[in-house]
């Protein structure tokens, strides 16, 4: 892994694998608001997903929207966002003993609430707006297949309801055994299963819809414009110099939104923020698959992994598609070679296959035949970015002046960017301490300590507790109310 996390990240590349969310492009996916970009501006904002989207949102509600630049390197929402899985899901409970033993219990609590908070506030931003984005609020079930993970996750929950309150919205869990999770979700081979409150996003549509907003206030979007280099201005110690392909412009401030790419512009966080390709898969579902749809969207846990499901909703373009991703591991050496890359041009063929392949295996006997036109609609890549404590990073970079960041996202960033980029904008405007304070993660905060920090693998994610235990973190004692139970059957690969 020291390998694979020392690698400097590329630009983004050209001509990536073509994203299910993104056909057909919409009429921003290249725009430019001037023909030239401008000499000097306030503020740039370098990237367009949604963190980029909801810092200029946000930025631009709270000051002058005259000189707000932002700069992205292919079209509008090309990058993870654009790429990902469509789920709006916390999974809260699966970091949450991890969060206490490293954060302290307040802490946990914090994350665990931002986390929610943040998955109702994008979906209450798209109704308020009239953003149409495919967004559905519902139940997401977690399938468990391995004993360990079963017996940490009602562990987990227990300590959650215990810090949080029984009452607390982001302490609310329902367990199945392996019987009721077979006859509610059609998965056979459970131990069981957890079930909570998330939802479901075109992710794309919504940030083409908050920077619709952004535009109409003001911000000056230039697309196809990478930026290659960010140095200090001749014209003083707090001015900046944005370099890129089509020329150089001055900012007073610079705030890079570029998750997974961003050692390429600030090389501190090389080895800090390390990439990682994932890749997801737009299915037609089988001939014996409800046909109004899923009821709720799905993760399938075992020993060393995950995938992760969406059922497209009703009223959508597609509704009805199961968009499935995950399988990291599939590949050798458990994805070892997935980490470091930023090639979303490629796809690992074990890796793709998997995927492919998983919805079919887990629903087994309930799947049927596949569509006639073919199971796979679309299948694509997108390059994540993860962070040495495995918690995102978000503030000014140390020892500069107006030089900020929020990026890291830990493959969550449609449960951490949307409040996270209040949170960064409220920084920027001095008003930390009384802004942000109560419910904003100190674990999130940039800092010098975590520029020290090594790259030690995803955490967090949420490894198995045995191979937690082989690394010598302290055991978790599993409840007695909570016994182990024998090992579930994990659908078989094809």
């Amino acid at each position: 892994m020291d390998e694979r996390a020392a690698i400097v990240p590329t630009l983004p590349r050209l001509n990536p694998t073509s994203s299910y969310w993104q056909g057909p492009p919409h009429r921003i996916s290249t725009h430019r608001t001037t023909s030239e970009l401008p000499e000097s501006v306030s503020t740039i904002i370098i990237g367009s997903g949604i963190t980029g989207a909801s810092i200029a949102y946000n930025v631009l509600d709270r000051s002058d929207a005259s000189s707000v630049l932002m700069v992205e390197a292919r079209s509008t929402c090309s990058g993870a966002t654009g790429r990902n899985g469509g789920h709006t899901k916390a999974a809260s409970y699966r970091a949450f003993l991890d969060n206490v033993r490293d954060q302290g219990e307040a802490e946990a609590a914090r994350i665990a609430r931002f986390e929610y908070r943040n998955i109702k506030a994008v979906h209450a931003f798209a109704r308020e707006h009239k953003i149409e984005c495919d967004s559905w609020e519902g139940d997401t079930v977690d399938i468990i297949y391995e004993v360990n993970q079963w017996n940490r996750a009602r562990q987990a929950v227990s300590e959650m309801r215990r810090i949080l309150g029984d009452e607390d919205v982001a302490a609310q869990y329902k367990f199945y055994d392996a019987s009721e999770t077979a006859e509610r979700f059609l998965t056979d081979g459970a131990l069981g299963s957890v079930s909570y409150e998330a939802g479901s996003i075109n992710a794309y549509k919504f940030v083409i819809g908050v920077l619709g907003l952004a535009l109409t206030k003001g911000l000056n979007l230039q697309t196809e414009t990478p930026v290659l280099e960010i140095c200090r201005s001749s014209g003083g110690q707090s001015r900046w110099t944005v370099k890129t392909r089509r020329g150089s412009i001055e900012a007073q401030r610079v705030i890079m939104a570029t998750n997974g790419y961003t050692a390429y512009l600030y090389p501190p966080v090389k080895g800090i923020i390390v990439p990682l390709r994932g890749t997801v898969a737009a299915q037609r579902p089988g001939s014996k698959m409800p046909k109004e749809g899923l009821k709720t969207t799905y993760s399938f846990i075992y020993g060393n992994g995950y995938e992760y499901m969406i059922s497209r909703p009703p009223g959508s373009r597609y509704a009805g598609d199961l968009i499935i991703g995950g399988c990291s591991t599939k590949a050798p050496e458990e994805g070892l070679y997935e980490w470091g890359t930023t090639d979303d041009t490629a796809m690992d063929p074990e890796i793709g296959q998997y995927v492919r392949d998983s919805a079919a295996n887990y629903f087994g006997s309930q799947w049927g035949e596949d569509n006639p036109d073919g199971r796979i609609r679309k299948q694509w890549t997108g390059i994540m970015g993860y962070s040495s404590q495995g918690f995102p990073l978000v503030g000014k970079a140390p020892g500069e002046d107006n030089l900020w960041i929020a990026a890291s996202f830990q493959g969550s960033g449609m449960v951490l960017c949307f409040l996270t980029a209040k949170a960064l904008v409220t920084m920027m405007d001095g008003e930390d301490d009384e802004g942000i304070i109560d419910w904003f993660p100190r674990a999130f905060r940039m800092s010098e300590s975590r520029l020290k920090d090594k790259f030690r693998g995803r955490l967090h994610e949420k490894a198995p507790m045995d191979l937690e235990l082989k690394a010598g973190r302290e055991a978790q004692t599993v409840p007695e109310e909570f016994p182990i139970r024998s090992q579930g059957t994990m659908p078989p690969s094809t």
